[in-house]
């Protein structure tokens, strides 16, 4: 029988290594295929609306699945699951190493998308099976670290990896990187990782994931490829034929819940006065991410001629100032806690608004410098106090449904800024790259606009927030999987399932017999 120290079981260290390991791969992932988007545009002879699949493709994938992915955790094993995602990430990231075409690549970044959906919800459900006490808050607290810096780790890698041109490889080792990785993490696995009693039979939604996944492609696509081809018949049924369809799953989903099903997502939640607001603003917290990363990426590399690895560094400000914020704000005295949001929404606009007036008249790279450190703790105080507010709105009742909701929404709104913003940026400057700067202005001012109206959204929730009692707020083990769900712009979320006590767990495969902690 294992000791415990703190609520922390023999072996766990290395049980958290493999699992954050798996994590930051993940979270790293996008940000590391961000900065070789321009070697990748010269090298396979993509146009920018090809880019933009690239990069959205898999994120779209992982927020149709990953709430799917959570809960079949608890159903065929977290540890199952978690071995079948992490080898389903590492063979789509060979094959996207070794794509022929850009055709090719966009299929095996959806692909990473599906496998990483299932791998990453399990991180944090066997964090909870493993950890008790002090020693699950502080291996959440590490947790929340990884998301948080994995997308300047990401920036910075990927800057490196594609400049030093290992052999070669040039954009392809962004992803060759993550198998070895990933083959290392699959041998360890099996002899670490906890097994568990499944707790629940869970029956996926099938027809709801397909009328969100086949609703959401019908409205990316022409949005991707309708500006290339001047807004074609076809495009425009296409946006409307996806807008339907998105109705049509909302009305699913509710009658799925009422007959007693479930839903792939409990739309009830929303019911709540101020659920939606703050969902709303925290999607466009999100959104205004994305719509910063992509541009500014093709930016510095096509209008200013900077390397990648020039490239990935100048990001740095930016999750500097969410990690900082994000580590320190929970010490602000409680008064500030529910106004932090609406200042942070304010922040991140009036950050972005002086960016772009600073991009359109030259480049002084100090100034935009603290900007991005401005615009990244703008983020991080709007973001993680947006989620408690919201969820006290809800109570407990919502919560684990409102997790869901908080995730697969910002990774949509993050796909669709990919494609608007991104859009915005290269309809200015594709075919100009004397007009990259122009190109940046408009997106920034496109994402500073929504912002404000984010910032409204925010102070709505505020308000509304302020008049619930204390004792419908979300405590315990479900307000930190409602604080720990979702990581700043295209970083994967974490579990987005509260589910109650499993049942006994299985002895873990260690050296040391160590049996996991119930949750």
């Amino acid at each position: 029988m294992a000791t415990e120290d703190e609520g922390r079981p023999r072996g766990a260290r290395l049980v958290l290594l493999i699992l954050l390991v798996a994590q930051i791969m993940a979270t790293m992932d996008n940000s590391i295929v961000a900065v070789a988007t321009k070697t990748i545009k010269d090298d396979l002879n993509t146009s920018g609306a090809v880019l933009q699949l690239i990069l959205s493709g898999y994120t779209l994938m992982f927020a149709v699945l990953v709430v799917t992915g959570a809960r079949l955790g608890g159903d065929v094993g977290h540890r199952r699951l978690f071995m079948i995602g992490l080898a389903g990430f590492t063979a789509s990231s060979l094959l996207c190493g070794i794509a022929p075409t850009a055709g090719t690549l966009v299929a095996a970044r959806l692909l990473q998308g599906a496998f990483g959906a299932m791998m990453v919800p399990q991180v944090l459900s066997v964090i909870q099976l493993v950890f008790t006490g002090s020693a699950r808050a502080r291996a959440i607290g590490l947790y929340s670290m990884v998301l948080a810096l994995g997308v300047a780790a990401g920036q910075i890698a990927g800057g490196v990896i594609v400049s030093a041109d290992v052999l070669g490889s040039g954009w392809r080792a962004a992803f060759l990187v993550n198998v070895p990785i990933g083959l290392a993490l699959l041998a360890a696995a099996p002899r670490y990782l906890p097994g568990h009693t499944p707790s629940s039979r869970f029956r996926p939604d099938i027809v709801g994931i397909l009328l969100l996944a086949v609703s959401m492609g019908a409205v990316v696509a022409p949005l991707v490829f309708g500006r290339e081809q001047g807004w074609p018949a076809w495009a425009l049924a296409s946006i409307a034929a996806g807008t339907a369809g998105l109705v049509l799953f909302v009305r699913y989903e509710l009658r799925l819940g009422a007959r007693g099903g479930q839903p792939v997502l409990e739309i009830d939640a929303l019911r709540p006065r101020g659920v939606k607001s703050g969902l709303l603003a925290c999607c466009i917290l999100n959104f205004a991410f994305a719509g910063v990363l992509f541009p500014l990426t093709l930016h510095v590399q096509n209008g200013l001629g900077y390397t990648p690895l020039q490239a990935g560094l100048m990001f740095i400000p930016y999750p500097v100032g969410f990690a900082a914020v994000s580590l320190t704000w929970t010490r602000l005295p409680k008064r500030f806690h529910r106004p932090l949001p609406v200042a942070g929404l304010l922040v991140f606009a009036l950050a972005l608004a002086a960016l772009a007036v600073v991009v359109a008249g030259g480049w002084p790279i100090a100034v935009v410098s603290a900007l991005l450190l401005l615009a990244g703790a703008g983020m991080a105080a709007g973001f993680s106090t947006l989620v408690e507010q919201t969820a006290a709105t809800v109570g407990p009742r919502y919560a684990a449904a409102l997790s869901a909701l908080v995730s697969t929404g910002t990774l949509l709104a993050s796909v669709v800024s990919v494609v608007v913003v991104g859009g915005v940026y290269l309809a200015t400057a594709e075919n100009d790259p004397s007009r990259s700067a122009l190109g940046l202005s408009r997106s920034l001012w496109v994402d500073a606009g929504l912002l404000i109206l984010g910032f409204l959204l925010a102070y709505r929730t505020w308000r509304l927030s302020t008049r619930v009692s204390t004792e419908t707020a979300p405590s315990g083990d479900a307000a930190e999987q409602v604080e720990a769900v979702a990581a700043p712009g295209n970083a994967p979320p974490g579990e987005v399932e509260v589910e109650p006590a499993a049942g006994p767990v299985e002895e873990a495969s260690t050296p040391t017999g160590a049996r996991s902690a119930p949750r």
